[in-house]
């Protein structure tokens, strides 16, 4: 019953925990309110008056809410937010305190950056950088400090976040999706803003057999494991009924989430034993990827109160789905306009084709942008796998869609009658449904009805990445077009014959069928549809002359920014790989080998017993030869792979240690782990020197 009231209360706590737009509204005096606006909506600097007094305002709102600190929340190119800490407190004399909050510790915080990956930018000596408040995203409390969203540069200026590009994606996709609305006679719009709504994978593991596995401690995954004797052969966790423990979880953390103002909306079981997943509505692009972010780390720490342990890895467990980000990408007006909606009227679907065309387009020219963007070690090991879609790009349109872009293609579309008006050809455009054609889950970048879906995500990935590159990308296109259009004696026509033409030179890019088939890689290799299976592939693109040309034009990155990015990609690659190597050995040699000569020695004893007795031992002694060979090679693989370690460090430059990795390296870990299983899957239980698959995908 308890449960129930603090639930049917939403209303009256959601986003109690964040300074609002709507609280400033009420707090703030009318003139700072309207200088805030400003800065939010067109960037323009704060004034220093009117950001001592949102500073103050919003101090007395965090300490009345019980904060005592504040901190600069960034996102540096770890993987992780980054946060320090400062107290209010400032000392008046006497022994006392008061506390403060002033607009300049708002705006801009001087963290040290020297311990942050840079890729080269900086020395290790040049320590300081600096934070500066995103004004477009909310402030708010959490763990009793006053979080601050910002964005991170050194202190010579080169960007360090990941924040920083997409908000700069975002305001160049704005300005150039304005000019293609002002092709189509739209005066009123004043702002572009493309929306996000990430769906969340994760698995929950009981907290006490995590303890106990150092490979989930160290690396986030299982590296030894054999399958239990049930998986999801069944399908019966798919949106099955949700058990006790991870409900009371569940309830908490929507709880938290609601409080925090993050729109958790749906939950429910996924394929996998022990595997959920919880989905937010769609918010703007910076909002949803900060949103994102704080909720993993929510998603974490309830998990403990509920002796649980929340793995967002994308690859926890061999033999069994893995986890995913589902990234539901769309664009939209300030009046409420979504320019994915086909629309009612013949004007509002060609306004839908030529940004639908767009995309298409920007897809095709820069899919290796939106591969590298979810490239690590930990999603190597989904994509392709039959659980996520393949490594090479490609766009489901679905049935209805596909017929009305054929009919563009055949000249059918677009034509003009003796009023000037659109036109279409095609009669099922301007009634077209949302939901005509069934989704399609193989495919990495599908239409849904209003939006398009890129589902390779991996679920420990920031969202900023790749959503940046669909902003930046997306934009350069449409600049393409509107620099065609402009000035045009005869738009119609010339946009008909842009669309047409552009269609054509990109379709290859679309595929509605099962991308799960093999016989698609060998189809995408005949149209000439990139496939990098590997990080180390993907990121190698990211300096292209065509990528460094789309950034530096649109002032997202300089060249020297995505150097240091794809070295710091590259480098954090080889370290993930060499940890999780470490800890095979580890493992290896303190409990695996310990537990096979355990075992060895047991069974020498039953032979010997047998043998005394005058009673065959074959049973026995085919066990032992087994388990004395799989000993064998274990230690074998361990001494292989601890070479192989050795070569890894003589390898040459970045690109070849992370090349080296993901072929020496990962063979040899491979190999280990082969030899360890099959000897788990003949050791008695109470030998075995941690939990098994079993153990963990069942007992929540």
């Amino acid at each position: 019953m308890t449960d129930f009231k603090v639930c049917s209360n939403v209303p009256e706590y959601f986003g109690s925990c964040v300074f609002s737009e709507e609280l400033m509204k009420t707090k703030l005096p009318k003139n700072v309110y309207k200088a805030w606006m400003k800065t939010k909506n067109t960037g323009c600097p704060l004034d220093p008056d009117a950001a001592d007094v949102i500073a103050s305002v919003m101090k007395e709102w965090a300490v009345e809410n019980g904060a005592t600190h504040y901190t600069h929340w960034f996102f540096p190119m770890t993987g992780i937010s980054a946060e320090k800490h400062d107290s209010f407190i400032s000392p008046v004399g006497g022994g006392q305190v008061i506390m403060e909050f002033s607009g300049k510790e708002l705006i801009k915080g001087e963290p040290d950056a020297s311990s942050f990956p840079s890729g080269g930018l900086r020395a290790t000596y040049e320590a300081r950088g600096y934070t500066a408040w995103d004004p477009t995203s909310p402030a708010f409390i959490h763990d009793n400090s006053l979080y601050i969203p910002t964005a991170f540069c050194s202190y010579t200026g080169e960007i360090l976040d990941k924040k920083t590009p997409l908000l700069r994606s975002m305001d160049v996709i704005s300005e150039q999706a304005l000019r293609i609305l002002r092709l189509f006679g739209n005066t009123t719009a004043r702002r572009v803003t493309t929306t996000v709504g990430p769906e969340q994978e994760y698995f929950l593991v009981d907290k006490k057999l995590y303890d106990k596995r150092r490979d989930l401690i160290f690396a986030g995954r299982t590296l030894f494991g054999a399958k239990a004797p049930k998986g999801q052969e069944l399908e019966d966790h798919y949106f099955g009924a949700i058990k006790e423990r991870v409900s009371c979880y569940m309830k908490d953390l929507d709880r938290e989430l609601w409080k925090l103002g993050i729109y958790a909306k749906t939950k429910h079981n996924e394929v996998a034993p022990a595997q959920h997943e919880f989905a937010p509505i769609f918010t703007a692009s910076n909002i949803a990827a900060d949103q994102n972010a704080l909720a993993l780390v929510v998603m974490k720490k309830i998990a403990l109160r509920h002796g649980l342990v929340c793995l967002v890895h994308e690859k926890p467990f061999a033999g069994v789905n893995g986890s995913g980000k589902h990234n539901n990408w769309s664009i939209a007006t300030n009046e409420g306009l979504n320019l994915l909606d086909p629309g009612k009227s013949p004007k509002d679907n060609i306004l839908f084709l030529t940004f639908l065309v767009a995309i298409i387009k920007a897809i095709d020219e820069y899919a290796d942008l939106l591969r590298l963007s979810v490239a690590s070690a930990g999603n190597d090991h989904r994509l392709g796998a039959n659980e996520a879609p393949p490594a090479v790009i490609s766009i489901f349109l679905g049935e209805e869609l596909q017929k009305i872009c054929d009919a563009l293609e055949t000249g059918e579309m677009i034509k003009e009658n003796s009023n000037s008006e659109f036109v279409i050809g095609v009669d099922a455009l301007p009634n077209f449904p949302k939901d005509t054609t069934d989704r399609n889950r193989t495919s990495p970048f599908a239409f849904t009805g209003n939006k398009f879906e890129f589902r390779m995500l991996g679920s420990s990935d920031e969202i900023s990445c790749t959503n940046m590159m669909l902003n930046t990308t997306v934009a350069y296109v449409l600049k393409e077009f509107a620099d065609k259009l402009e000035g045009s004696s005869s738009f119609k026509s010339d946009l008909n014959t842009l669309l047409k033409g552009e269609y054509i030179a990109h379709k290859r890019v679309i595929f509605n069928g099962n991308g799960y088939d093999e016989e698609w890689l060998a189809e995408a290799a005949r149209r000439g549809l990139p496939n990098r299976p590997t990080t180390v592939e993907a990121v190698a693109e990211y300096p292209a002359p065509k990528n460094i040309k789309i950034f530096e034009e649109f002032k997202v990155l300089t060249r020297t920014e995505i150097e240091s990015r794809t070295e710091i990609l590259l480098e954090n690659y080889s370290k993930v790989l060499n940890i999780e190597a470490l800890t095979m050995v580890d493992m290896a040699r303190k409990q695996i080998l310990p537990a096979g000569f355990c075992f060895s020695e047991k069974l020498a004893k039953a032979i010997n017993a047998k043998v005394k007795a005058d009673i065959p031992a074959d049973a026995e002694k085919f066990v032992a030869a087994k388990v004395s060979a799989l000993n064998t090679a274990i230690l074998s693989g361990i001494e292989k792979l601890e070479d192989t370690l050795l070569k890894a460090k003589d390898a040459g430059d970045t690109l070849a240690v992370a090349s080296f990795y993901r072929s020496d390296v990962f063979c040899a870990m491979q190999e280990l782990r082969a030899a360890a299983d099959d000897l788990e899957t003949i050791t008695p239980e109470e030998i075995w020197p941690y939990p098994t698959y079993a153990d963990l995908l069942f007992n929540v």
